[in-house]
């Protein structure tokens, strides 16, 4: 194999990756009824609204969760899982049992949004930019995790250690149990 044999693959898994991530970002905004006035929630939901205009004619909005974006997401994740199958030989039935494997990738997607929004969330409280756009649309994705450590964590003296046990929380779910959920996934695909 060349240098290049590679390259396509990656190139089509970073844009998977971007769009899911998009996805999932406007799908937490949407969840946690975050500031829609706000640019960068603007733009997410701008960048998605030729995709989720559609679906949402299918699919509702429960509560605050649009059904429309999850189904999207997980379908951007599931097409890197088609393209893959379709392009080395493998039945569409095989591919379509692939669907499970995209919403593990999203869960998994999902807990790297909150370990490193509580991560920006430390180091600018450190620097002193809380008030730019992006630094307060992180806090309120994160919020509704936190909320339940603080209350549990005090802070002592100045310094709020709730957000380290939520992080550390976050690294036990994914290292100890998301292998586990992973292994009872990929055991359903075969």
């Amino acid at each position: 194999m060349n240098a290049l044999g590679g390259t396509p693959i990656y190139i089509l898994s970073l844009a998977v990756q971007i769009c899911s991530f998009v996805l999932l970002i406007r799908l937490l905004l949407q969840l946690v009824q975050a500031d829609f006035y706000n640019p960068i929630s603007q733009t997410m939901f701008k960048l998605t609204a030729p995709i989720i205009n559609p679906l949402s004619k299918l699919l509702p909005t429960v509560g605050t969760l649009n059904l429309a974006v999850l189904a999207a997401a997980i379908l951007v994740k599931w097409s890197f899982y088609l393209i893959m199958g379709l392009a080395t030989g493998v039945g569409l039935l095989d591919i379509v049992m692939y669907i499970p494997v995209a919403a593990f990738d999203l869960l998994y997607a999902l807990i790297e949004v909150y370990f490193w929004g509580i991560f920006i969330l430390a180091i600018s409280s450190w620097v002193g930019t809380t008030s730019h756009p992006s630094v307060q649309l992180v806090g309120q994705i994160t919020e509704p995790y936190l909320r339940p450590f603080r209350r549990l964590i005090p802070p002592i003296g100045m310094m709020d250690i709730s957000p380290m046990v939520a992080i550390l929380s976050l690294m036990i779910i994914r290292n100890k149990l998301l292998p586990i959920l992973g292994g009872s996934v990929q055991s359903l695909v075969g």
